[in-house]
């Protein structure tokens, strides 16, 4: 059961609506740091240090491999030292790891940061955010969500410029440390004051019970609904990642650096008002609908792009993309908190956050080596097409009525 049954989900006064702007703020700078300003270390430490790109780009893909790996027991951590708790843990890793950047003279202190960023991930990604705002929000669930997977946007749109510009004037290493005193200042307050499970969960403390049922992974596997849902999600991102990664290469011969550079805005500011769309209405719809529709939005951008040499034309199908981008971390709580059911939401969510982060990671590469093979886009972005067609096919497929786990 949800414990905020019950009670007017729409007051601002609902405390409920705290915990997402914790959320939110959780989102910025774990999105802004973890995966947008990876960009601005990888040309920051090459500058600083000299070292090769290919060293910094395979530690990107070692955090990003690690976390789809750490999230698979948010569950279980969340039984044992309690939601505050990770979430602090997780605020701490985040900020070791961010000054371990700025500080860092060797390789391996590299490595070693980017596993601290892995395990901030896990303390407040997305898994953390998507379980608490379930346990606050029953009837405008889908609204909590959109707003507070906002954040994980405005961290790129905001952050990383903000990044870039002290960093032209104070430098990278006094760039990467205000900017981490100003998210222990921002993040801190509001995750001690604001968050924690609603009253009437079945919790101790503010914590879940260490006797708290724990789920079997193998019966989320052998479940046909949990499938139906993680396999297009992961499918729909691997495309996805893979356009975001080359819309500028793509776009630059085409209309220029500043026009490309536009187009991303356009994309990431579009993916704001996409979230936030979705939200106002996402809770009075079948979210599998609303899901295949989102994918055939983007297949459909996709396809007219490659087709188009025009600045505007290009510059639509851009924000036709970007509507949805956002969406496709907000689906996956809402069917598994509908299909799944609340008991097991935790650990589906870590199991299916981590395939569709590990399978999504394969994105850029398959994207790359595909345009490698035929020397143009056009061929690599199609199979973007038809991935992305294949995921809204596979994701209208309901196996049986309701597929919800009883407690193991």
């Amino acid at each position: 059961m949800i414990a905020a049954t019950g009670v007017d989900e729409s007051s601002l006064h609902y405390r409920g609506w705290r915990v997402v702007l914790a959320c939110f703020l959780m989102a910025f700078f774990m999105f802004g740091f973890g995966l947008y300003g990876q960009g601005v270390y990888l040309a920051e430490l090459q500058r600083a240090h000299g070292w090769p790109g290919t060293l910094v780009s395979a530690a990107s893909t070692f955090s990003f491999l690690l976390t789809s790996v750490l999230v698979i027991f948010t569950d279980d951590l969340l039984a044992r030292i309690g939601l505050r708790s990770l979430i602090l843990c997780g605020l701490s890793a985040l900020g070791a790891s961010t000054v371990l950047l700025a500080l860092m003279q060797t390789p391996w202190q590299l490595y070693l940061a980017y596993a601290l960023m892995s395990v901030g991930w896990t303390g407040m990604g997305t898994v953390v955010i998507a379980t608490v705002l379930n346990s606050w929000f029953d009837r405008r669930r889908g609204l909590a969500l959109s707003l507070a997977f906002n954040g994980a946007t405005c961290g790129g749109i905001i952050l990383v410029p903000l990044l870039l510009s002290l960093t032209s004037s104070i430098g990278f290493r006094s760039a990467m440390l205000a900017a981490t005193i100003v998210m222990v200042l921002l993040v801190l307050p509001v995750v001690v004051g604001f968050i924690g499970w609603p009253a009437g969960m079945p919790l101790a403390s503010d914590e879940r019970s260490a006797a708290a049922p724990v789920h079997s992974r193998k019966t989320l596997l052998a479940n046909a609904a949990f499938w139906t849902m993680v396999l297009p999600i992961a499918i729909a991102l691997l495309a996805q990642m893979g356009f975001i990664i080359h819309q500028v290469t793509f776009l630059e011969p085409l209309i220029g650096r500043y026009a490309a550079g536009l187009a991303v805005t356009v994309m990431a500011a579009m993916a704001v008002v996409g979230r936030l769309s979705l939200g106002l209405f996402v809770d009075r719809l079948e979210p599998r609908l609303a899901c295949a529709a989102s994918m055939t939005s983007q297949a459909a951008a996709l396809f007219v792009l490659v087709q188009s040499e025009g600045p505007t034309v290009l510059l639509m199908c851009c924000a036709v993309y970007g509507f949805s981008i956002g969406n496709m971390i907000t689906f996956p709580p809402l069917i598994i908190q509908r299909e799944i059911g609340s008991s097991a939401f935790g650990a589906a969510m870590g199991l299916g956050t981590s395939i569709s982060g590990i399978v999504s990671a394969f994105g850029p590469g398959i994207v790359g080596l595909v345009r490698s093979f035929t020397g143009n886009y056009t061929t690599a972005f199609a199979m973007c097409v038809v991935l992305d067609l294949v995921a809204a096919g596979v994701v209208l497929w309901r196996p049986g009525r309701r597929a919800k786990l009883a407690a193991s």
